[in-house]
C-alpha cells in the first residue's frame, strides 16, 4: 500500500470532476486500512472515505486524506433451505455482484441493476430503484471504527435504514469504514415487477424470469438515465419528497398525471422528477451543466464545469419548486466542500 500526494480525483467521482486529494490511499485489505488509520502522520487531517464516487459531488480538491476501499471477492457465507448469505467486499462493483447473484439464479438484487458505485456504499446509502431498496437484501456490514480501529458488524436492524438513509450517515458518520457486506438473497426468487414501467417493459420477453427482469431494468435505465462515463453524472440528485395528502391532493389537481406513493395515513411521497419537469427545468441547461432531457431528477455535467456549477443549479432548482409547489426538495449526494464538511 502507497500513500499519494495531490492525487488526481477524476476517475473517483462520476460527475468527471477535475479535483485532487491531498493524500490518497487505495486499501485492498482490512490490514491495510488499519494500518493508514492508525498511522500518526495522518490522524488530525480530514478523512473522505471514497467508493466509486457515484454519489458525490466535489466542489474542490480535498485538503486531506482519502482512502479508497478495494476488498474484492464473493463467497457463499451461508445457505439454509430458503436463502443463500453472500459475503461481498467493500471495492466490489455492485453491478458485477447484481450480475453474479443472477447468473446463479439468486433472487432480490436484479431491481437494482446498473445502478453505479461500489458494493460498499449499498448499507450506507440504502440504494434503491423500481421499488426495491437494498436494505431488503443486507443482511450484515462489517465495518472498522476509524477512532479506535475496532472490528464491528452492524445487523440489519442495527443499520437502521430509512429511505437513501442509514445510520451510517447520521451517529455513526464519519465514524467507520465499511470493508464487508453480507447479502441475504432468495434461492426461489420473488420478483416485484409493480413499479413504474417494469410490467410494461417485460412484456418485451418471451418469459418472466431473473434473467429477463434484470434486462428490463438495464433497458429502461439505459433509456432514461445517462451513463456516466459519457455524460457527467451522478444519478437522482434530489429526493423523492415526502408531503402531507393536503399537498399532494394540491399538486395532483393540477396535474393529472402526477404520480403519488402512499407512506402512511397522513402522507405521501412524490416523484421529484415530475416537480422538476413541471418547474420547467427538464432538458435545461445552464453553461456547462444542466438537467437531464429525459429524467429531471438527474443533473449533468457537460465538461469543463465544476462542484460548485453543480451546486448552484441544484440551488436554483430547489428554490423554483418550492416557490410553485411549496415543497422542499432534499439533495441525496453528498457535497464535498473545502474545508472539508461534516
Amino acid at each position: 500500500m502507497e500513500v499519494h500526494s495531490h492525487y488526481p480525483l477524476k476517475q473517483f467521482n462520476t460527475f468527471g470532476f477535475d479535483v485532487h486529494a491531498g493524500l490518497f490511499a487505495a486499501v485492498g485489505t482490512t490490514d491495510e486500512l488499519l494500518a493508514v488509520l492508525s498511522d500518526k502522520r495522518y490522524c488530525t487531517l480530514p478523512l473522505l472515505i471514497l467508493g466509486g464516487g457515484s454519489n458525490s459531488v466535489f466542489c474542490d480538491d480535498f485538503d486531506g486524506l482519502v482512502v479508497h476501499p478495494q476488498m474484492t471477492g464473493i463467497e457463499k457465507q451461508a445457505e439454509d433451505a430458503e436463502f443463500v448469505y453472500l459475503r461481498v467486499g467493500a471495492g466490489v462493483v455492485w453491478d458485477d455482484f447484481v450480475s453474479y447473484a443472477v447468473q446463479r439464479n439468486w433472487g432480490g438484487a436484479e431491481n437494482l441493476s446498473l445502478i453505479p458505485g461500489r458494493v460498499g456504499a449499498t448499507p450506507v446509502q440504502n440504494i434503491g430503484a423500481y421499488g426495491v431498496e437494498a436494505k431488503s437484501i443486507i443482511h450484515q456490514a462489517e465495518c472498522i471504527l476509524i477512532d479506535t480501529g475496532e472490528r464491528r458488524v452492524f445487523s440489519n436492524a442495527e443499520c437502521a435504514f430509512g429511505y437513501r438513509d442509514s445510520v451510517f450517515k447520521r451517529a455513526w458518520k464519519n465514524k467507520t469504514v465499511v470493508t464487508h457486506v453480507v447479502f441475504r438473497l432468495r434461492k426461489e426468487p420473488v420478483l416485484q415487477t409493480h413499479y413504474g414501467h417494469v410490467a410494461d417493459e417485460l412484456k418485451n420477453y418471451p418469459e418472466l424470469s431473473l434473467q429477463t427482469m434484470r434486462q428490463a431494468i438495464m433497458a429502461i435505465r439505459r433509456r432514461k438515465l445517462p451513463d456516466p462515463a459519457e455524460t457527467g453524472n451522478a444519478g437522482s440528485f434530489f429526493k423523492n419528497p415526502v408531503v402531507p395528502n393536503e399537498t399532494a391532493m394540491r399538486i395532483a389537481a393540477a396535474d393529472p398525471h402526477l404520480a403519488t406513493y402512499p407512506v402512511d395515513g397522513s402522507s405521501v411521497k412524490l416523484p421529484a422528477g415530475r416537480l422538476i419537469e413541471l418547474a420547467g427545468w427538464k432538458g435545461r441547461r445552464v453553461g456547462n451543466v444542466g438537467v437531464h432531457p429525459q429524467q429531471a431528477l438527474v443533473l449533468v455535467h457537460y465538461g469543463g464545469a465544476t462542484g460548485h456549477d453543480i451546486i448552484a443549479l441544484a440551488t436554483a432548482i430547489q428554490q423554483s419548486v418550492y416557490d410553485k409547489f411549496g415543497v422542499h426538495l432534499e439533495r441525496e449526494v453528498n457535497v464535498i466542500l473545502n474545508p472539508p464538511n461534516n
